[in-house]
């Protein structure tokens, strides 16, 4: 694993993770793939969803996205942003996409974090910043990360491609059928990508 100053930080705090024994093959700091999502978890307490309201629906979601209208904003993401994961209800994606979305809203920055040990794919968020946060506070958030969901590394597989606008994306497919997509711009290196799926995929 080759590891420069600013990645050093995140394979310190996932080490802090993981138990006596178990190491670190690669990390990557990652954003999520935009567009349509898994389906999230059941949840038996949460009301039936209505129907979008159709093309009209799609139109105005267009003109004023800050108004929601139910399956028409699939329809937005979509066309916009494609296609950022897939699975059913309960599925591994299903969990770990709604596990990042509950970390990642409220108050403060966290950087998401892709890790692979030899055993285990983990996801994990770092201590959140403010928007004014120093470097020292900074690089105090980066090695302080939250373990969002792991996959055993046999339940999982992953390759790295091109997608809108050249960013750089990878895709982990679940033994479930379910999977995500992960990104980086185009301006980052896609080096820690390519050696996360490098080493899913090992022996």
């Amino acid at each position: 694993m080759t590891v420069d100053g600013s990645q050093a930080r995140y394979v310190e705090g996932i080490t802090r993770l993981l138990p006596a024994g178990e190491q670190v093959r690669a990390v990557a700091r990652v954003r999520a793939g935009g567009g349509l999502t898994p389906a999230p978890p059941p949840q038996p307490t949460a009301p039936p969803a209505s129907g979008g309201p159709g093309f009209l629906g799609v139109l105005l979601n267009v003109l004023s996205p800050n108004i929601t209208f139910g399956r028409a904003d699939n329809a937005v993401d979509w066309l916009f942003f494609g296609v950022g994961g897939r699975g059913a209800p309960g599925s591994q994606a299903s969990l770990l996409h709604h596990a990042l979305t509950g970390a990642t809203k409220g108050s403060g920055l966290r950087d998401t974090v892709l890790a692979v040990t030899d055993q285990r794919l983990l996801l994990g968020v770092t201590a959140p910043v403010g928007l004014l946060s120093n470097s020292a506070t900074d690089e105090r958030a980066q090695a302080d990360i939250e373990l969002l969901g792991s996959v055993p590394r046999s339940a999982v597989t992953a390759r790295v491609g091109r997608y809108r606008l050249n960013w750089k994306r990878l895709r982990i497919d679940f033994a479930d059928g379910s999977w995500l997509s992960f990104h980086v711009p185009l301006a980052d290196s896609g080096r820690p990508l390519r050696e996360i799926a490098a080493a899913l995929s090992a022996g």
